[in-house]
């Protein structure tokens, strides 16, 4: 679907759905340098039961115009733009990595439009080392390469995919590579800018599902206890075996959290 927001052309995936006001609505929210593509299995699945699903691409990314915003709080603006001109008063709002920090961010701001909040792959804050950062500056190819390690688990380099034929790293790099330049710098830096997360947990008032990956090296669990611990309403699953990339890693168990949660 394509949508208009700030003047600009917008992509979401809805599997091919007519947005039906009767019906809840689901936002997913990609992470750095991704698009809605990470979504698809959970995506298309609630888009088939009952709800309105948009796995949105963020400005500048894959299918939407623009360029990438440079900070949690212009992305989190954003998003309730993107509801307004979808028409969707309210949302449960789904954000994998920087998007469970724009998804954090939006809830905390507009309470009223947030039914409930999914955090998948997340942490607060999510630091990003000075080597990266000036990689990802530079628009170094050593940035993905990085990203690439640090975002699967050891099990997930050797293989596995819940897909067959289908490869994980090489996915993930093909999908970074396809960013355009300064989009990864952009999103890392909105990412170790955001200091205010805490504070914003507490200000959430919905129910809140943590989905943890016990491998990921990018937002470990230990940080991510940082944040339980300020949400007045929440869950926390902890996946074993899974690094950061959870959609890829553990597509199903990603899955069956979010039904239960959202049932």
């Amino acid at each position: 679907m394509q949508l208009t927001v700030d003047n600009k052309k917008i992509y979401a995936y809805t599997a091919n759905r007519v947005f039906d006001p009767t019906r809840p609505t689901v936002i997913f929210i990609h992470g750095a340098a991704n698009d809605h593509s990470v979504w698809s299995l959970q995506s298309r699945y609630f888009a088939y039961h009952g709800w309105n699903a948009f796995a949105v691409d963020l400005p500048g990314h894959g299918k939407s115009a623009g360029i990438a915003l440079e900070s949690i709080g212009d992305l989190a603006a954003w998003i309730i733009r993107f509801m307004d001109a979808a028409g969707a008063g309210t949302a449960v709002l789904v954000g994998h990595s920087m998007g469970s920090l724009v998804a954090l961010e939006t809830a905390a701001r507009h309470p009223q439009r947030v039914r409930k909040l999914a955090m998948i792959g997340t942490s607060v804050p999510i630091q990003v080392s000075e080597p990266l950062l000036n990689a990802a500056k530079a628009n170094d190819h050593a940035a993905y390469e990085m990203i690439n390690v640090y975002a699967h688990s050891n099990a997930a380099q050797l293989g596995g995919n819940r897909v067959p034929g289908m490869w994980m790293m090489g996915s993930a790099m093909r999908l970074m590579e396809r960013s355009g330049d300064g989009v990864l710098h952009a999103d890392f830096s909105a990412c170790n800018d955001y200091v205010s997360g805490l504070e914003a947990a507490q200000n959430v008032k919905c129910p809140v599902l943590l989905v943890l990956g016990k491998r990921d090296l990018m937002t470990p669990m230990k940080i991510a206890k940082d944040l339980a611990s300020k949400l007045p309403d929440v869950k926390v699953v902890a996946l074993e075996g899974s690094g950061h990339s959870l959609m890829a890693e553990k597509p199903d168990d990603v899955l069956d959290n979010l039904i239960a949660f959202l049932s």
